[in-house]
C-alpha cells in the first residue's frame, strides 16, 4: 500500500506498524515541528461505538505520567477515527525479547515503573485491556505504555458484540471469556508481560487461536523455576498475577 502524504493534517513520514485494530504512522506536527505517532482505527464503527471511542480517547488524553505515552489529540481521516500520540524513539519489549529473556533485575525494574503508570491510569478510571510486550516502548531505559486503542473508562463488558478484544496470550481468562473486567485484568496482563520478560515466551502458546484461548482458560502456566535468576518469591508474585480467578490476584496495580 502506498504511504499517504498526510493524515488528519499531519504530514506522514513513515508507517510504524499495523494490526487488526488499525495502522500507526510516524508524522510531523506542523506547528511545533515535532514527530508524533498517529493510530488510525480501521473498520467501520457503529455510532455508539464511535461515541464511546471518542469519550474514552478524551479521557486517555487527560493522563499524564512518565510511563504512559501521551495522547495529544484525536481526529478523523476519511471517516476513520484517529489518535495522535507522542512519538517515542525506542524499541518495544517485544523487539527486545527477540534477543532473549531479560535479566531478572532488569525485568523487575522495568515492570515496577510500568506498573506505576498503569496504576495512574486506573486511578483515573481507565483500563488499558491490551498490555503486552508489543505495547511497551523503552526509551533511554524508561518503559512507556502505548496504544490505548482498547482503553475503557470504568469496568468493561465485552459480550454485547461477542467480540474478544485484546491479545489472547496476554489476556485474562475473564476477558478471553467475554465477561466483565476490571483493573485485575490489567494486573493479569502485567504478570503475563513479566513472565515473558523472564522466560522469553508468553505464559501460554498454541498453534491456533483456539488452543491459546483454551490454555488461558483452563491450564496453569509452566513454572519459572527453570530460569536460574528467578527466585521463589518473584515466581510466586508472577503466578499470583496469573491466577485464573480475579479475586486471587493482587487487587490493584498499585
Amino acid at each position: 500500500m502506498s504511504l499517504p502524504s498526510a493524515i488528519g493534517g499531519y504530514p506522514v513520514l513513515s508507517e510504524l506498524g499495523r494490526g487488526g485494530m488499525g495502522v500507526v504512522y510516524r508524522a510531523r506536527e506542523p506547528r511545533l515541528q515535532t514527530d508524533v505517532a498517529i493510530k488510525v482505527v480501521l473498520g467501520a464503527l457503529t455510532p455508539d461505538a464511535r461515541a464511546r471511542f471518542e469519550r474514552e480517547a478524551r479521557a486517555c488524553a487527560q493522563l499524564r505520567h512518565p510511563n504512559l505515552v501521551r495522547v495529544v489529540a484525536l481526529g478523523e481521516e476519511q471517516g476513520h477515527p484517529l489518535l495522535v500520540m507522542d512519538y517515542v524513539a525506542g524499541e518495544s519489549l517485544a523487539e527486545r525479547l527477540k534477543r532473549g529473556p531479560l535479566p531478572a533485575r532488569e525485568a523487575v525494574e522495568l515492570m515496577v515503573r510500568l506498573t506505576r503508570g498503569v496504576a495512574h491510569a486506573h486511578q483515573q478510571g481507565i483500563l488499558h485491556r491490551d498490555i503486552k510486550p508489543e505495547n511497551v516502548l523503552v526509551a533511554r531505559g524508561e518503559p512507556l505504555l502505548t496504544d490505548f486503542g482498547l482503553a475503557h473508562v470504568g469496568e468493561s463488558h465485552l459480550t454485547q458484540t461477542g467480540q474478544i478484544l485484546g491479545t489472547p496470550a496476554f489476556m485474562a481468562p475473564e476477558q478471553a471469556n467475554g465477561e466483565r473486567v476490571d483493573a485485575r485484568a490489567d494486573v493479569y496482563a502485567l504478570g503475563a508481560t513479566l513472565y515473558a520478560l523472564l522466560s522469553g515466551r508468553p505464559p501460554f502458546r498454541g498453534e491456533t487461536l483456539l488452543k491459546v484461548l483454551s490454555a488461558v482458560l483452563d491450564k496453569a502456566p509452566a513454572r519459572l523455576s527453570e530460569v536460574e535468576e528467578v527466585d521463589a518469591e518473584l515466581e510466586a508474585l508472577v503466578l499470583r498475577c496469573l491466577a485464573k480467578e480475579p479475586a486471587e490476584r493482587p487487587a490493584s496495580a498499585e
